[in-house]
């Protein structure tokens, strides 16, 4: 018979077991040590770390791994590439190189120097906004929680707020008149049932349907707050006296014409109004000539 396990030996796996999955779980991306921010010890500025400031290009004291996140690399746990004398060493002394992709400091470290550069989480990182990657501002990156995209610190919010919007006017497929039950955050397209899944293609059961288009993981429409595009041509109306943008305006020009209407009717009065005066003037003076003349000819008489 197999010997009974202690109590010792199962909390030993049982940490074990827990350190692997904490090794193995997916962090956010503002949790990736190349994604931490910084403040500028010269300038003052907050940015992302990286090794040289973006405003002043000034190198920090401290620099910080971008793959481990130490600033502090011990001689006897790490596995240093160059070996320092002391117990510990930090600053300059610490660093081997810069990456390409995030910009930030890789420690000597032979773990760290030969990993970072294939399986940096910012390779590739370009804005879906502003096509701004992290050499072009000083900002943090993130992800859209929706269509999964790099999103600069500038663009974040107003992506995420205008994300959940289709590219068609309503939630029908595309291949057919049916209602479209999944929807592809990415693609922002819908598919029903039968246009979402692909022949020959197997699908796991508790795992979500990917798109056919851009392989995306799909989401079921019902569970999201999916709006269509609507485009208004023209000034409308509204009945209602919401605080919209299109009747704010609508209103403002209402009121200009009428004021500019009102002008025109002024101009056109006074107008009107001066001419007859002038005719008035006109029958005046001749009248008072053909008096004149008839006086002039009873005198000659």
């Amino acid at each position: 018979m197999p010997k009974k396990k202690t109590g010792q030996r199962k909390k030993a796996e049982k940490q074990k077991l827990r350190q692997k999955e904490i090794r193995n779980r997916e962090s956010q991306l503002p949790e990736q040590p190349c994604n931490l921010p910084m403040d500028c010890e010269k300038c003052g500025k907050k940015q992302k770390s990286r090794a040289f400031c973006y405003f002043c290009q000034s190198v920090q004291r401290l620099p910080i791994c971008a793959q481990c996140g130490k600033q502090k690399c011990m001689l006897k746990t790490g596995d240093c590439v160059i070996r320092h004398a002391g117990v510990f060493t930090t600053g300059m002394q610490m660093v081997g190189a810069i990456c390409d992709h995030c910009e930030a400091w890789i420690c000597h470290g032979r773990k760290c120097l030969q990993s970072h550069a294939c399986t940096c989480p910012l390779m590739d990182a370009v804005c879906v906004e502003c096509e701004r990657g992290v050499w072009d501002h000083g900002g943090r990156m993130y992800k859209c929680c929706f269509c999964d995209n790099f999103l600069c610190e500038d663009d974040q919010f107003e992506h995420q707020a205008s994300c959940q919007v289709l590219e068609s006017e309503s939630y029908k497929c595309q291949s057919c008149n049916r209602l479209g039950q999944y929807s592809c955050l990415r693609c922002k397209t819908c598919y029903c049932e039968d246009h979402i899944r692909r022949k020959g293609f197997k699908y796991d059961k508790n795992k979500p349907i990917p798109c056919p288009k851009c392989n995306y993981d799909t989401n079921q429409t019902k569970d999201l707050s999916m709006s269509v595009r609507s485009h208004k041509y023209g000034r409308k109306r509204q009945d209602d006296e919401g605080e919209d943008d299109d009747y704010v305006y609508d209103a403002e020009y209402t009121a200009y014409r009428e004021a500019s209407d009102y002008k025109y009717a002024e101009t056109d009065s006074d107008y009107s109004e001066d001419e007859t005066d002038s005719d008035e003037d006109e029958e005046e003076e001749s009248s008072e000539e053909e008096a004149g003349a008839a006086k002039a000819g009873k005198s000659t008489d």
